[in-house]
C-alpha cells in the first residue's frame, strides 16, 4: 500500500471580499483536489493542540503523526538538523531570519516591514550571515546561513526560557513590544540591536537598494529549543519513506521521524518554486519502493504572509495541477499495473488568512482517498466549507494520520 500525504502550507483561508466572499481554496480551480472529496473522505481537523502556537512546526509535526505536546522541543533545532548542524543536548538552536525594518533612529521604534527581505536569494543572505558571524562568533554563539531568509543560531550551552516573538506574526507593527524579554534575553537583543550597523550599508545591500528591494537591515532571532527525540515511523508504523519540502523545518522533521530527505533542484519554498520537480521525484521515490511520502509546498504559506490574493490562488491551482493530477495518475497506472492500492491525503498544515497575514490554529480541512474506497464521505468540493459540511471533525493530528495509515477510514 503506497501512501502520500501533500500539504499545502497554510492552503486554508477566510472569505475574501475581493473573491466574491470566497476562500482561495473556493476560488482555486483545482479538478484533481475537487475529485477526491467528492470520491473520498472529507472533514476537518484541527492540527495545532489548544494553547500552542500555529506554527508551521506545531502543526506539521501533528500531521506527520506526533504529538506536539509530547514531541516538541522548538523550532529551530528541527530546522538545524535539517542542515546538518550539530548540537549536544544542552545546545540552543534560534531561528535567524534576515528582515526589513523602517528606519527609525531607536531601534524599538522601528516597524516590521517585511519577514523575508523581499525573498532574499540565499546567495546574497549567505554573504550578510558571514558579515554578521564576523561581527558575533565566539565560544557561546555562531550562525549557520540557511536557504533565503531564514538561517540558524546556535547558542552553546545557551538558555530557552526568555520569551522570542516570531517576525511574521507582527508585521506592519512597531518592533518595541515584541523585543527579546526574559532571562539572558539582553545578549540576543544586543546582536539584533548592533546588527543594523552591519547590515544597512553592505554592498548586498546596497545592491538590493538600486534594484528597489527591501534591504535586510537587521537580524531577527526566535523559535529558540533543543534537539528532539522523535520515534521512527518505519518502527512505529512499519513505513519506509520520504520528504520532499523546500523548508529546512519540514526536512529537519523527516529527518528526526526517519524519513529520506529528496532534495529537488530549483524548489524555492515560494510561488517559483519546481512544482514538477516536486511531483517527480515523488513518484520517482514511489517507483523505487518507498511506501510513504510527505510532500510539502510552501507556496501558499508565503503567499498569505504577503496578502497576496491572486498569487494564493494561483498556487493552489498549481499545485493541483502539477502535483495532485500526476501523482493520482501515476498511482492509478502503478495499481493497475501490480495490484497495490494506495492513499492520498491533501491538507493544509494551518491556515494563512490573507487578511491576518499570520498563522491561525483553526481546524483546516482534508479529505482521504484510498483506492479500495471501502466507505466514504465525500464533499462537493475540497474547501472549508464543504469540508465542514461534512460534519466530520477530528480534534488531533496524530489521530488523522493513525487512521491515514492504519484503514484509510474504513
Amino acid at each position: 500500500m503506497k501512501h502520500i500525504i501533500i500539504l499545502g502550507d497554510g492552503m486554508s483561508d477566510l472569505p475574501i471580499v475581493a473573491l466574491d466572499g470566497k476562500t482561495p481554496l473556493q476560488a482555486a480551480v483545482k479538478p484533481h483536489m475537487n475529485r477526491l472529496a467528492r470520491e473520498g473522505f472529507a472533514g476537518m481537523v484541527r492540527t495545532v493542540p489548544e494553547g500552542m502556537s500555529p506554527g508551521s512546526d506545531t502543526a506539521n509535526m501533528s500531521v506527520m503523526g506526533f504529538d506536539p505536546r509530547i514531541y516538541y522541543t522548538g523550532r529551530s533545532p528541527l530546522e538545524a538538523i535539517s542542515m546538518s548542524i550539530e548540537m549536544e543536548p544542552e545546545d540552543v538552536a534560534f531561528r535567524c531570519n534576515l528582515v526589513t525594518l523602517s528606519e527609525e533612529a531607536k531601534y524599538a521604534d522601528r516597524v516590521m516591514l517585511d519577514y523575508s527581505s523581499d525573498e532574499i536569494g540565499s546567495d546574497e543572505a549567505a554573504r550578510l550571515i558571514e558579515a554578521i558571524n564576523r561581527n558575533f562568533e565566539n565560544q557561546a554563539f555562531r550562525y549557520y546561513p540557511g536557504k533565503s531568509y531564514r538561517h540558524c543560531l546556535i547558542w552553546k550551552k545557551g538558555h530557552t526560557a526568555m520569551s522570542l516573538v516570531p517576525p511574521h506574526d507582527i508585521l506592519t507593527q512597531a518592533i518595541g513590544q515584541h523585543l527579546p524579554s526574559g532571562p539572558d534575553s539582553d545578549r540576543l537583543l544586543s546582536m539584533m540591536m548592533q546588527s543594523t550597523s552591519i547590515l544597512d550599508k553592505h554592498p548586498v545591500n546596497l545592491a538590493r537598494q538600486r534594484r528597489k528591494l527591501n534591504k535586510a537591515n537587521s537580524i531577527w532571532i526566535w523559535g529558540q529549543g533543543t534537539k528532539p527525540q522523535l520515534p521512527e515511523i518505519s518502527t512505529s508504523f512499519a513505513l519506509s519513506g520520504s520528504v520532499i519540502s523546500a523548508v529546512d523545518l519540514i526536512n529537519g522533521l523527516g529527518i528526526c521521524a526517519g524519513l529520506h530527505v529528496v532534495d529537488v533542484p530549483g524548489v524555492t519554498g515560494n510561488i517559483h518554486t519546481n512544482f514538477d520537480g516536486k511531483a517527480q521525484a515523488a513518484i520517482s521515490e514511489l517507483a523505487r519502493g518507498q511506501d510513504y511520502i510527505y510532500l510539502h509546498i510552501e507556496a501558499p504559506d508565503e503567499c498569505g504572509h504577503r496578502a497576496e490574493i491572486a498569487n494564493k490562488v494561483r498556487s493552489i491551482e498549481l499545485i493541483d495541477h502539477h502535483i495532485v493530477g500526476p501523482i493520482c495518475a501515476w498511482l492509478e497506472q502503478h495499481r493497475k499495473k501490480t495490484g497495490e492500492g494506495f492513499r492520498i491525503l491533501v491538507l493544509p498544515d494551518h491556515a494563512t488568512p490573507l487578511d491576518l497575514r499570520t498563522h491561525t490554529a483553526d481546524p483546516v480541512p482534508f479529505v482521504c482517498y484510498s483506492s479500495d474506497r471501502r466507505e466514504f464521505l465525500p464533499a462537493l468540493s475540497y474547501d472549508e466549507v464543504c469540508c465542514q459540511q461534512t460534519g466530520y471533525c477530528l480534534e488531533e493530528g496524530p489521530t488523522l494520520f493513525a487512521r491515514f495509515v492504519r484503514d484509510g477510514f474504513a
